[in-house]
């Protein structure tokens, strides 16, 4: 009687091992990199030299020393955040419900939301800020006599232009409502609303401890956006008279080129690092979630 000999059989679960293929090398991503890392870091590194060589005294850092002294730095850039922070409320404050009331009770009028809300890219700022300034210079001509004529003095007060608020508001709104949009295809509004609703919460309730708590990332990088265009934003405060942190650095630029540029380089790497922190706090809340 032959013997019975167990049969291996062979493990289907496992991948076949490639015969001896080597492995492909992609040497275009570190070309990309490189050209990419060159395309970004030169003009920073020439800035840099500038603002650090000195003719007369070789290597020195006198420039960036004198960014906190320099006359007019903290006044403007305190009215850029100012700004910056009264037009993320504004837009957010205008924009977050509007879209979750298009979400929940008329989907159909998204697109039209959408043209709306990006209609702002296909103006340019020129043109904007020309409508803006025959606004303001009618005001006061045919509303002398009338309460609205206060109004428009006031908003154009060199301390703080709620002109600007106004003008930002318009200019982030195509962001902000991308960002919006983003965080709002990623959760279930329409359950995590409902539910809310179904136990009593009022719409509030809702939007400050159901939408928001949900909407930290989306929130989060229209604020970003949104702080990055107001510091950035030159053409219509320079045309309306006004002297921002942005208009303030070209300013200086007439006077004191290396302060200037040392000025944008710091706002610069003050933004990256902005940039940075929101990145790291999206990153550790969708890891969370």
């Amino acid at each position: 009687m032959a013997a019975l000999t167990p049969t291996v059989l062979p493990d289907v679960s496992a991948p076949a091992a490639p015969a001896g293929r080597p492995r492909r090398v992609r040497v275009w991503r570190g070309v990309v990199l490189v050209v990419a890392a060159l395309y970004f870091i030169t003009p920073l590194l020439a800035s840099f030299v500038f603002t650090v060589n000195d003719p007369a005294e070789g290597f020195t850092l006198d420039a960036y020393g004198e960014i906190f002294s320099a006359e007019g730095f903290v006044q403007s850039l305190l009215l850029s955040l100012g700004l910056a922070v009264a037009t993320i409320v504004v837009v957010l404050a205008l924009t977050l419900p509007a879209m979750l009331a298009v979400r929940l009770s008329a989907p159909r009028l998204r697109p039209v939301m959408e043209v709306v809300c990006t209609l702002p890219l296909v103006v340019p700022p020129i043109t904007f800020v020309a409508g803006i300034s025959t606004v303001l210079r009618w005001g006061p001509d045919y509303l002398a006599t009338t309460p609205f004529y206060q109004t428009i003095i006031a908003i154009q007060n060199p301390a703080f232009p709620v002109v600007l608020v106004i003008a930002d508001v318009v200019l982030a709104l195509p962001f902000v409502y991308r960002a919006l949009d983003s965080g709002l295809g990623a959760m279930d509004v329409r359950t995590l609303v409902e539910a809310a609703r179904n136990c009593g919460a009022s719409w509030p309730h809702v939007m400050f401890r159901v939408v928001i708590p949900n909407l930290k990332s989306g929130l989060a990088s229209a604020s970003f956006l949104t702080l990055a265009l107001v510091l950035g934003e030159y053409t219509v405060a320079r045309l309306l008279g006004f002297q921002p942190f942005s208009v303030w650095i070209v300013t200086i630029s007439g006077a004191n080129a290396a302060l200037s540029v040392a000025v944008s380089i710091f706002s610069l790497l003050l933004t990256w690092l902005l940039l940075l922190v929101l990145s790291t706090a999206g990153t550790r809340q969708r890891s969370g979630s």
